[in-house]
């Protein structure tokens, strides 16, 4: 059996581990290929940060010496992914030394994680970090793959400047977990957002305008993973994000939302959420930022809004007709299993990573 190394950047509480390499386990498996993830940092990491206790920065560090132990020494494998960055912030010098192992390299990456260093908000960092320390650092590195695995356009085009052979995949889902919720629940109408502590100030802008109309027509907002314990809005229903239950807890909401600002930053998302809640059959309301507007057909599965009026206007015409929610639903139902479900990307990937193998085993 052929063993893939894949150096994450988060263990397996982070969506980014489980949806772009977990999910995908059992069907490399079955195509005898082995997946090994070793994360940076730990679900500890995770949990610290989003509970805003202090980071301990020895196991940080420690993190990180791991990480070189394993890049220089390792060589139980035969081929290596590489999500974002081997290490953050250091010195591109660090990016090269994965290539001593000899192996196959591709690169993974669902986030725009070269902004942080292109886009850093203090100007003295963001020059010392581009011209100094990390200038090209990441350029280098895809350089040196075989295989770059984006989630959008955007990414894609990017990583194709430095790498000879790219493909998009989405940040999909397997439609065998995500499904439309039978029957008819005898409750108020909710709208629903799910997502991170670090993403929730992208609902902050329009928690205003969500609390007063949620008031004003008896309705419920449904806050998942916020991290909050309090908002101060009797509308919002904050709960804690699990596992176990996110796909319940989507399927109790009946239309899917994700605000979020047209920045750099956002061009990378894959609107996952959008995906989550498509899945199980709701209809979405989003910004048109990213690939948004690539996933939402405007009207048909869902609608694409900027402005407050529009927020309002799309949530009037949601919550007022459970016909509309229902069609669009479907449509956006449809939409999944046909391009961002695991079923449909699962082969594709497989057989990606199963032509690099052959070639380098022979």
């Amino acid at each position: 059996m052929a063993t893939i190394l894949i150096f994450a950047k988060y263990d397996d509480l982070a969506a980014s581990t489980r949806y772009r390499f977990l999910q995908y386990r059992p069907w490399l498996k079955d195509a005898g290929i082995e997946l090994v993830i070793e994360p940076l940092l730990t679900n500890e990491y995770l949990e610290n940060k989003y509970n805003g206790i202090k980071i301990n920065r020895l196991k940080i560090i420690l993190s990180y010496i791991r990480r070189l132990s394993l890049v220089l020494f390792r060589r139980n494998f035969d081929l290596v992914i590489v999500q974002y960055e081997l290490f953050p912030y250091l010195p591109g010098f660090f990016e090269k030394l994965i290539k001593l192992s000899g192996k196959p390299i591709v690169y993974e990456c669902d986030d725009a994680t070269f902004e942080q260093y292109y886009a850093h908000k203090r100007t003295l960092v963001r020059r010392a970090f581009q011209k100094i320390l990390l200038s090209h650092k990441l350029e280098s590195l895809l350089c040196s793959c075989v295989l770059a695995i984006c989630g959008n356009k955007y990414l894609e085009e990017w990583a194709s400047q430095h790498c000879s052979h790219t493909e998009i995949v989405p940040t999909v889902v397997d439609t065998n977990i995500y499904k439309i919720a039978t029957g008819s629940p005898s409750r108020t109408v909710a709208i629903g957002w799910i997502g991170s502590p670090s993403t929730f100030q992208y609902v902050a802008p329009i928690s205003d305008l969500l609390n007063d109309f949620a008031t004003e027509n008896d309705l419920t907002v449904k806050i998942i993973g916020s991290g909050l314990n309090s908002i101060g809005f009797k509308s919002f229903e904050l709960i804690d994000w699990s596992e176990q239950y996110e796909v319940q807890h989507i399927q109790e909401m009946d239309i899917g939302i994700m605000p979020i600002p047209d920045d750099p930053w956002a061009q990378g998302k894959c609107g996952f959420k959008l995906i989550q809640y498509m899945a199980c059959g709701l209809p979405v309301v989003a910004s048109p930022a990213g690939v948004n507007s690539q996933i939402i057909d405007h009207g048909i599965n869902g609608f694409i809004v900027n402005t407050e009026r529009e927020w309002l206007d799309a949530l009037k015409e949601l919550t007022a007709d459970s016909d509309l929610r229902q069609r669009m639903g479907r449509k956006g139902r449809q939409k999944v299993e046909e391009w961002y479900s695991l079923q449909v990307q699962a082969p594709r990937v497989t057989a990606m990573l199963s032509n690099i193998l052959e070639q380098s085993i022979g």
